[in-house]
């Protein structure tokens, strides 16, 4: 009875583990393949909805998103 306690025990810890990297894997090529959103990505979406930035406005909303993120 011990045994099959410290087996699935062992399993379960070996699922974490093994979970845990895969997920590590996954999130970094994520985010290879889709950047976060930098200056550039924010001035074409400012275009795109018909507004005219400015340098000024696009470092405010860069702060604004930075700030959010590190929450």
């Amino acid at each position: 009875m011990g045994m099959y306690i410290l087996v699935g025990a062992l399993c379960l810890l070996a699922g974490v583990a093994l979970g845990f990297f895969i997920a590590r894997k996954y999130m970094m090529s994520y985010l290879k393949k889709n950047p976060p959103i930098n200056e550039q990505m924010l001035k074409m979406m400012m275009m795109q909805m018909g507004m005219k930035p400015s340098q000024k406005k696009i470092n405010q909303m860069m702060n604004a998103m930075n700030k959010q993120q590190g929450k």
